[in-house]
């Protein structure tokens, strides 16, 4: 059954999505499998090595752009104009998507951690379970995990949620008291002007320096100023602009993900400056697949990312339930390395389905019913 006040999909955003998810399971998947054998990584080469396998930072920072994207775009499209969205009804839609899966989250891993698990089980020297869960319903685990080090797996991943969710906590009100969209679009300057600030000067702990709420709120804003002038310009630029937009993209996105020692060389990483070029990079790409869609993207070739992209919530939220037995089960098995690429992907295609097994038959049902309450 669909629900009355959803919105048509866009298939290049759920390619996205689905890409940018891979790259973080990837990343998690690297840190407890070894990447052989030797000849595979050398045929790859460090670039292509460094994107598929260490471009989950990246991956996430990304994910902020996107997030800021759709919800603009969502609420231009659901309401007409920033001016009328209606704070109690955002807050009953973003509930009704977010809550029902990190709450579930939130009780396995509680179960788990009473029961004592080597993999999820909190370290009490460190944090207790208490303190852990009002963290993350409280929307600052990031900060928790800037004071006590990084958290077991599950309750890692946390971290972007509270970025995320403490933006659109503000979110409706900035809309009502901007009183207009220009007006909504300078405010977006600032969190943009801050980000590069608070990855670099603003502290010397390098976990929040990655994790801080502006670290993460820059990219989100890029997203909301992407979908207003997505949205709000007249007349849909001639193909060569269009065209310019969607190579300078592509090449700020892929010089961010590819060149990394080439952007530290240059100082840019010193200043955070690398994360504002690969979040404006995004922008621009999704600029330029607005004003002309990626037919591509709707074609078969690209139906497994976009089946990752419409689950990518569930997916991000449960993987690591795949990816710590699994690698696990792998090193146990005594297998050779041969078999390692072969592990990548069944850790890929295993955690998609949990995912999806966690959408269909929990949190989209809950989703529904909440909107309809």
């Amino acid at each position: 059954m669909a629900r009355s006040d959803a919105l048509p999909r866009l298939p290049h955003v759920d390619l996205l999505r689905g890409l940018l998810v891979v790259f973080v399971i990837l990343l998690h998947a690297n840190l407890r499998l070894p990447f052989g054998p030797p000849e595979l990584a050398q045929a790859l080469g460090p670039r292509l090595q460094g994107l598929l396998f260490k471009s989950g930072y990246y991956a996430v920072i990304a994910f902020f752009v996107v997030s800021g994207y759709l919800i603009t775009s969502a609420s231009l499209r659901r309401w007409g104009t920033l001016s009328r969205v209606p704070p109690g009804v955002f807050y009953r839609l973003r509930a009704a998507r977010i809550l029902p899966s990190l709450v579930l989250l939130l009780a396995v891993l509680s179960v788990l951690h009473l029961a004592g698990s080597a993999w999820f089980a909190l370290d009490t020297t460190k944090v207790s379970l208490p303190r852990a869960l009002l963290a993350a319903l409280g929307l600052h685990l990031n900060w928790l995990e800037a004071q006590v080090g990084y958290l077991p797996g599950p309750w890692g991943v946390l971290w972007s949620l509270s970025v995320e969710e403490a933006f659109y906590l503000g979110f409706p009100w900035l809309c009502l008291l901007a009183r207009g969209e220009r007006r909504f679009a300078l405010l977006m300057l600032v969190p943009i002007a801050l980000g590069p600030l608070a990855r670099s000067v603003w502290s010397d702990n390098e976990l929040w320096q990655d994790h801080a709420y502006l670290s993460g709120m820059d990219g989100i804003a890029f997203g909301c100023l992407a979908a207003l002038l997505a949205h709000r310009v007249p007349r849909v630029p001639s193909a060569i602009v269009r065209r310019l937009l969607l190579a300078a993209g592509a090449l700020l996105v892929a010089g961010v993900f590819c060149f990394r020692r080439e952007l530290f060389q240059l100082g840019l990483t010193r200043f955070g400056l690398q994360v504002t070029l690969l979040e404006l990079g995004l922008a621009l790409l999704l600029v330029a697949a607005h004003w002309q869609p990626w037919r591509w993207c709707a074609g078969a070739a690209a139906a497994p990312l976009r089946w990752f992209g419409r689950h990518s919530y569930e997916v991000y939220l449960s993987h690591m339930f795949v990816v710590i037995p699994g690698a696990w089960l792998f090193l146990q098995a005594g297998l050779s390395a041969t078999w390692i690429p072969l592990g990548y992907l069944a850790l890929l295609a295993a955690s998609g389905l949990l995912g999806q097994v966690v959408a269909r038959g929990f949190s989209e049902p809950c989703n529904r019913w909440l909107r309809q309450a």
